[in-house]
């Protein structure tokens, strides 16, 4: 086996490092292309490299280069790429190359080892560091990864920033389909005073051979498999597509008996427990995959293994499995040539036609790569009909054939597949943009704030019209940051308010509104946190699959209601239409916004979304899994993820600490815990990569934090622990709520665990729902001062007492629990015991 390429430092000079990298690399048995050598070269040698190759051609060979050359002189590089997907892979892999004690990352979501020499994180997350911290960041080596990211509308901000303030630092830019770099290579230079070497290379080590289809999916996958062309990227435009396609191939076999008991051997230790686990389940035993950003990261990381392993036959997903991933693919099957932008459907770019093409066909197991495009669904059923109507001239009449699609459709032949295929990638864009996130990050500098502003929009990569419309929005947004006090000027300098959370942050274009309003709220209100979350979700981006299926539970209930009231067909349907997603606060919010956009032109397009998703769960104490089944959301679990995140994120790093109550800390807790919950499957694999055991939890989180000696973190984790148990306490009473003690026990096992026991509490809790009607299990039934918790009265334990509160406000019962403190921290994971039912 092969040593990891740190083992290859011990011991060796700065001059020494390019042969003992070269040894790594002969070592693997790998001989090294002409590109990459040149790469190499010029790495070692201390230049900026931009490195423009086909998929499959070494790239991260040439960035493991980098981090090894600056291991080698003991300097920080960082590993910057578009998607949390990338970043995890990316992380996993140099920990087994340079030690996981080595190696962190960042994501926005989660920090591992952030003090480590290697850092793997997403490209935002060096821009915003960038811009706090300018030419003084220690970073001295970055690699930027999928670079042509670069011209992203909404996101491409954040690879040009690096390359106008890291002037200390020399960079790897790195992509399939860059285009026209000299621009670039000036521009490093010009910033760093490094010579830049532009390295490129159109020979793909697997060529691709290309093929254009008409003939429907399943004949063509039919033909793929006969033909030993798997695995297959079947790829879809968008998450409901592909996860349609997947469920359709169940009703064909792919595999035979003994493929099939490989993969279900593989996955025996694999829990599937979220709601849509069992489908995805399932499909994986079929040997089908499933890859997009509206699944579970822990399911996405699986499919991509069981890829690696070559268990998988068929793979559906959408083109982000263009960016980087590693997951092996022989042929890449196109389903359109068109796709939604965000803003209308088109004709696939060259870069997106060639980053999705790129995929197919792996170095070291294909000879050969091959690209199949389907014709459009109708006109495929068309030419079954013309062959029919050319057998039987007689059938020209009864025969229709069906028209283009109205929506969703961009209309392409062989004509266009041939196009893009000899199409080279579009010039890239910059998106420099300027918003409160970035003006505040600059301005918290503590050297020359307003000048470096400037200095960062006069350098942009902006037109001069640009740079002046720029400058002007910025010192817009400097007045509405000092107005509100964010920044203050004292003694003649400026600085951020002091008062302010170290972690505070601007990232969402309406956070100044959420600030100005938050004025307005009541902290003695006893719904003040929740009207407080109905304002944070107000100011993030609609999660939108998850409002249409609000809006269809409120159409249902309201077409029920008007029908029972007699009203006409023609007029329920009429009064449906004017019907919306669930709005708290709505009136409040709309005329809060209106005054507030009046002051503030630089609002401009940007509007507020008032809508309840984070709220609903929170009111009505929702699970993840509870929610998801609430509103057949199985299919966009990562997009409910991805959200309670973002909201997550708002509450902890906009929200003043001055506006968090104890009832604003229990809604952070409550989806922090619920969170780390939720899929932890990267921190499990880098805790493996280091020999400790796995988490899967939360709970294993506290209790390393209960050992820490430090008393800030010790009294976080102290108080994350309560809110815990007080969510598993309040658990527990609403199942016992309906009377389903099986449930209850489920979330909290019996401390004593015997059948009279459970039969006795049976008995008991009849007799009090009969005298005292319903427990409430509302929001004001779950305040804080309802959950005592005893941390003194005995030895080990902490004693929780639960108050019941009931429809008939008798609230003289409760419920008695345990948590072991000792049992907690040897297993990882809290335990919690009921102990009995006091009435």
């Amino acid at each position: 086996m092969a040593r990891s390429l740190f083992e290859f430092l011990s011991s060796k000079n700065e001059s020494d490092l390019l042969d003992a990298f070269l040894n790594g690399v002969s070592e693997r048995g790998l001989t090294l292309y002409e590109a990459q050598e040149e790469a190499l070269l010029s790495l070692f040698n201390g230049d900026n490299v931009i490195l423009n190759t086909p998929t499959g051609s070494g790239k991260s060979l040439v960035a493991e280069a980098l981090h090894f050359h600056a291991m080698g002189r003991n300097e920080i590089s960082y590993y910057t790429c578009p998607i949390k997907a990338l970043v995890n892979e990316k992380f996993l892999n140099l920990c087994r190359e340079f030690g996981a004690q080595n190696v962190g990352m960042m994501t926005g979501d989660a920090t591992v080892n952030g003090d480590a020499p290697i850092i793997c994180c997403t490209a935002e997350i060096l821009s915003n560091r960038a811009l706090r911290e300018g030419d003084k960041l220690n970073v001295k080596h970055v690699v930027m990864d999928e670079f042509h990211y670069y011209s992203d509308r909404d996101r491409g901000i954040a690879w040009q920033i690096p390359l106008l303030e890291l002037k200390n630092t020399r960079f790897l830019l790195m992509s399939a389909t860059l285009g026209e770099m000299d621009f670039f290579a000036k521009e490093l230079t010009k910033l760093n005073g490094k010579p830049t070497a532009v390295v490129t290379s159109a020979v793909r080590p697997v060529p691709l051979e290309f093929t254009y289809r008409e003939i429907p999916l399943h004949e063509t996958l039919d033909g793929l498999m006969n033909l030993n062309r798997s695995p297959v990227y079947v790829v879809c435009f968008t998450q409901a597509n592909a996860a349609e396609t997947a469920q359709s191939l169940l009703s064909v076999d792919f595999c035979d008996k003994e493929h099939k008991a490989k993969i279900t051997a593989e996955l025996k230790d694999i829990k599937f427990s979220s709601p849509y686990g069992k489908d995805i389940q399932r499909l994986l035993k079929h040997g089908v995959g499933i890859h997009h950003a509206g699944l579970l990261p822990k399911y996405r990381v699986l499919v991509e293994k069981l890829a690696q392993k070559g268990l998988l036959k068929i793979i559906c997903g959408t083109d982000t499995l263009g960016v980087g991933v590693n997951v092996p693919i022989r042929t890449v099957l196109l389903t359109q040539l068109c796709k939604f932008d965000g803003e209308k459907t088109t004709i696939l770019s060259s870069r997106d036609f060639h980053q999705i093409t790129g995929r197919a066909g792996r170095k070291g197991f294909d000879d050969q790569g091959y690209v199949v495009a389907l014709a459009p669904e109708h006109m495929i059923e068309n030419k079954k009909i013309e062959d029919k109507i050319r057998a039987d001239p007689k059938k020209a009449k009864k025969l229709v054939k069906r028209t283009p699609p109205t929506r969703g459709y961009v209309h392409w032949d062989q004509a266009t597949f041939e196009r893009l295929i000899k199409s080279q990638p579009e010039p890239l864009v910059s998106k420099f943009n300027v918003n409160h996130s970035l003006v505040l990050n600059v301005l918290s500098r503590k050297e020359k704030p307003c000048e470096s502003l400037k200095s960062l929009i006069k350098n942009s990569h902006e037109n001069d019209q640009q740079k002046r419309s720029h400058k002007l929005k910025a010192f817009k947004l400097f007045r509405s940051l000092l107005d509100r006090q964010l920044l203050e000027i004292r003694d003649g300098s400026l600085r951020v308010n002091i008062d302010l959370q170290e972690d505070f942050s601007l990232n969402h274009a309406l956070s100044l509104y959420l600030l100005d309003t938050l004025k307005h709220l009541d902290p003695s209100s006893g719904t003040y946190a929740l009207d407080l979350l109905t304002l944070v979700e107000s100011i993030i981006e609609n999660p939108e699959i998850i409002l249409r299926r609000q809006l269809d539970r409120v159409k249902t209930i309201a077409m029920s209601e008007m029908k029972a009231a007699g009203m006409e067909f023609e007029e329920r349907i009429e009064e449906l239409d004017k019907l919306e997603h669930p709005k708290p606060m709505r009136d409040f919010i709309y005329s809060t916004f209106n005054e507030f956009s009046e002051k503030h032109p630089w609002v401009g397009t940007d509007n507020i979304k008032p809508k309840s998703v984070a709220r609903d769960m929170f009111e009505n104490y929702f699970s993840f899994a509870e929610y998801i089944k609430e509103y057949d959301l199985q299919r966009g679990e990562g997009l409910l993820l991805r959200y309670l995140s973002e909201v997550t994120k708002v509450l902890l790093q906009t929200v003043p600490d001055a506006a968090k109550t104890e009832a604003v800390d229990d809604v952070s807790e409550y989806f922090i815990g619920m969170l780390k919950a939720i899929d932890s499957s990267l921190l499990d694999e880098w805790l493996r990569l280091q020999g400790k055991p796995a988490v899967e939890a939360f709970d294993n989180e506290s209790a390393a934090k209960l050992r820490a000696s430090d008393a800030a973190e010790k009294a976080r984790a102290l108080r994350q622990m309560t809110v815990q148990i007080r969510n598993a306490v309040f658990s527990f009473v609403r199942a016992v709520s309906i009377g389903d003690l099986e449930q209850a026990k489920s979330l909290v096992p019996f401390k004593e665990d015997t059948q009279e026991a459970l039969r006795a509490v049976e008995v008991q809790l009849k007799s009090y729902l009969l005298d005292h009607g319903v427990i409430r299990t509302d929001f004001a039934a779950r305040a804080s001062e309802n959950t005592i918790i005893n941390k003194e009265s005995e030895p080990g334990f902490w004693v929780i007492t639960q108050k019941l509160v009931d429809s008939k406000d008798l609230n003289d019962g409760v419920i008695e629990f345990e948590f072991d403190q000792a049992a907690t921290y040897e297993s990882g994971e809290m335990v919690l015991r009921f102990r009995e039912l006091k009435i």
